[in-house]
């Protein structure tokens, strides 16, 4: 391979790397530029918006499955069964059927030690049980406190616009409990007397 050859490769090796890198930035820049475009189109469009209320019961946008022209009070309460706090931030709520509500419960472990605990959901009237429909609950899976942590948790929620009329207000009823409470070890002493008995 002559000079003049390795001066044509080394200039093709280099226009391919310009272009190369040319290909690069506009890839990069497509994606970036996809993450606002994409939201635009979701709000021109309506689509894959989920709007709801704030945390703390604020107002939703309108949604053409929302019946406003029913109104149901949700009342909020909570049990708990262990060595922590809990309680929902708000007693009541007014929401119309049809439209996706959030509400916090917090929670927080006195506790020098971590705490797993499970909530267990009820509902009154008995019949509204199939209506509510959560979306997001913390009641979905054990929740793990550590020692001395406080949090907010979230439920979100719709009203089945099919619950009866007749019905005008639900109780949502949380019974938090502890999971595998500790079992207290019983003295030495005891514990060997109790095997030269056996």
């Amino acid at each position: 391979m002559d000079g003049q050859d390795k001066a044509i490769e080394k200039r093709f090796n280099r226009g391919m790397m310009l272009r190369l890198l040319v290909v690069v930035t506009l890839m990069f820049g497509f994606g970036y530029a996809l993450v606002p475009l994409y939201k635009a189109i979701c709000e021109v469009t309506g689509i894959n918006v989920l709007t709801t209320r704030d945390l703390y019961g604020g107002s939703a946008l309108k949604n053409s499955q929302v019946d406003t022209s029913r109104t149901i009070t949700v009342e909020f309460d909570s049990n708990a069964r262990g060595p922590f706090a809990f309680r929902p931030v708000k007693h009541s709520m007014e929401v119309h059927p049809g439209e996706l509500t959030t509400i916090v419960y917090e929670v927080a472990n006195g506790q020098s030690r971590d705490i797993s605990a499970q909530a267990i959901p009820s509902y009154a009237p008995k019949q509204a049980t199939e209506y509510f429909k959560k979306i997001e609950c913390f009641c979905f899976k054990q929740q793990t406190l550590k020692s001395k942590e406080a949090r907010e948790m979230p439920v979100v929620f719709v009203i089945d616009p099919k619950l009866p009329k007749d019905v005008k207000t639900i109780t949502l009823s949380y019974t938090f409990f502890e999971v595998g409470t500790p079992v207290a070890q019983a003295p030495q002493d005891e514990q060997a007397s109790v095997q030269k008995g056996s």
